[in-house]
């Protein structure tokens, strides 16, 4: 059975993260996730990137920028911390393009500390309202 359009659309979009952005981890030609919010963050990215929100050479560029800081405040750069590299690039950037500001990030962060806090290990996490209080 071959894919539908919109799998191939898909499929398209991943080979040109792959193909723009050095570094993703890969298993053949496909990106592996250590943990699910890895892939989140990863279609976050490409939503971004379909939506014209940034060219994968600003981002590759950026993300370039964050790990050289993060290698220089002692990041082990063994390949664990990439994606955390990858999300603070998503933060910046929708920072920079106004899709959110900072504060409005450093609210959901906090929101979800705290929804993290009180869910029972292995459940999954859910914001509520009082999480962001």
């Amino acid at each position: 059975m071959s894919a539908g359009p919109k799998a191939n659309a898909d499929n398209a979009r991943i080979r040109a993260a792959l193909a723009a952005v050095p570094g993703i981890p890969c298993e053949g030609e496909a990106p592996v996730f250590a943990e699910p919010w890895q892939a989140q963050a990863f279609a976050m990215a490409l939503t971004l990137h379909q939506r014209g929100v940034f060219r994968w050479k600003d981002w590759a560029e950026m993300l370039g920028e964050e790990i050289k800081k993060a290698q220089a405040a002692g990041d082990p750069d063994d390949g664990s911390t990439y994606y955390r590299h990858w999300m603070a690039t998503l933060e910046r950037i929708v920072a920079q393009k106004g899709i959110a500001t900072p504060a409005l990030l450093d609210r959901a962060y906090h929101a979800w500390e705290h929804a993290a806090d009180r869910t029972p290990h292995g459940q999954p996490i859910e914001l509520k309202p009082e999480d962001y209080r």
